[in-house]
């Protein structure tokens, strides 16, 4: 990420920090941060300005105070000041990644005024856009470079200025803003709080590296996961990461087999029955699979409007209707199969209680799919949270209990 301050940190120390940015990215921040703590904070300053703001505050909030205050002191005082209001705004949120907007002007100053200054400000920072703003901080207006190159020397910025510029606010989530980017393109956005003053600017390179980063997590944290996870983790933070999911994944699996349990008599007498057990459990947990993976896209895209989640468990449970049915009608003649060879009197019952079995296991993994994102997201935990692990047990035991239970009922 390339800082509006990459240029301030030159000098003999800037080989060494060049070759620390590879390794930091690679990390998560609390292993980023171990590997800064040993060298100096103009070292440590140094890298923070040139990685991606949201993860340099994730860093800073990481290392030891004394530190912090030791890096604070190596930046310009408007970068410390960003950084100090930075920290104030939740994770995910616009304002946590932020930085100084140096190009600032007043609405009467000319052209040539302007470049001047801008002179000046370009030894020290990348500047794309200037910012035209009222005596009480407010955002006027943007100036485009272009439009200083050709106007005249004597021209004022409120004659040249862009109204009406379209601005982000800092406790914005990052999702959330990026919905609203989309078909904008630009390469800095300004940040005014709610009274309109101009507080920053964001980058969109830093806005899209974040939700890419967010983005692929998704994948993990559906797995248990942590998002800090990187595969440079040193495998003992890997097993404490992973270790308490996988044993809450065994307590779910116990669940799991204490249903097979609850018709150990009928696993007994039907035992043609366990041979399809699996069948069921991993045709249900994929049909599951599929609703949680769009469930969680919509969440994540913003496509899922308020009150439609009833919409959304409707269509999950049909198309579960509609796909239980067909493979049920495969699965049925396969189990027919199996106990007509095996000379069963009850090869045809067999069969129907298969095809029953695998339509309601279906149907109900469609509903789990969409409602385990749906109520973690509304108990304020992130949708994406080990929720196949959660996905599974319910597969599993719907299933399972299922055909276990429709077979004791109807095969005497």
């Amino acid at each position: 990420m390339q800082s509006e301050l990459s240029g301030t940190q030159a000098g003999p120390q800037e080989p060494q920090h060049k070759a620390l940015i590879p390794e930091v990215k690679a990390r998560p921040a609390p292993g980023a941060a171990a590997l800064l703590a040993g060298h100096p904070a103009a070292v440590i300053s140094a890298v923070l300005l040139e990685i991606n703001p949201g993860f340099a505050q994730d860093i800073l909030s990481e290392l030891p105070g004394g530190l912090v205050d030791g890096v604070m002191h190596t930046v310009s005082s408007e970068i410390a000041l960003q950084w100090q209001r930075n920290r104030t705004y939740p994770q995910g949120s616009v304002g946590r990644l932020m930085e100084p907007a140096y190009a600032v002007f007043h609405p009467a100053m000319t052209v040539a005024q302007t470049v001047e200054r801008l002179r000046a400000l370009i030894r020290i920072a990348f500047i794309t856009y200037g910012y035209v703003i009222d005596e009480g901080g407010k955002l006027c207006g943007l100036i485009t470079m272009r439009d200083l190159l050709f106007a005249a020397d004597d021209a004022r910025l409120d004659s040249l200025m862009l109204r009406d510029v379209f601005t982000l606010e800092p406790g914005t989530p990052l999702n959330e803003a990026m919905k609203s980017v989309l078909d904008r393109h630009y390469p800095v956005y300004p940040v005014c709080d709610g009274s309109g003053v101009l507080i920053g600017l964001v980058r969109g390179q830093a806005m899209f590296e974040e939700q890419t980063i967010e983005i692929t997590a998704q994948v993990g944290t559906a797995f248990g996961v942590e998002k800090e996870e990187r595969l440079v983790t040193p495998i003992g933070q890997s097993f404490k990461f992973r270790h308490p999911w996988l044993q809450f994944n065994l307590l779910t699996a116990f669940v799991a087999g204490a249903v097979v349990a609850i018709f150990q008599d009928t696993v007994d007498r039907l035992v043609i029955l366990a041979l399809f057990l699996p069948v069921l459990a991993g045709q249900s947990g994929n049909t599951g699979g599929q609703a949680l993976a769009v469930t969680l896209r919509g969440l994540t895209l913003g496509e899922l409007k308020k009150g439609s989640e009833k919409i959304l468990i409707s269509k999950e449970a049909w198309l579960g209707f509609y796909n239980g049915a067909l493979t049920g009608l495969v699965a049925g003649l396969g189990m027919l199969f199996v106990a007509l060879y095996q000379d069963n009197p009850d090869a045809v019952l067999l069969s129907v209680v298969v095809w029953m079995a695998l339509v309601g296991a279906c149907i109900t993994s469609g509903i789990c799919g969409a409602m385990i994102p749906l109520t973690l997201k509304r108990m304020g935990l992130d949708p994406a949270t080990a929720s196949t692990i959660f996905l599974t047990t319910a597969t599993d035991v719907v299933s399972m209990g299922m055909l276990l239970g429709l077979a004791t009922i109807f095969i005497r």
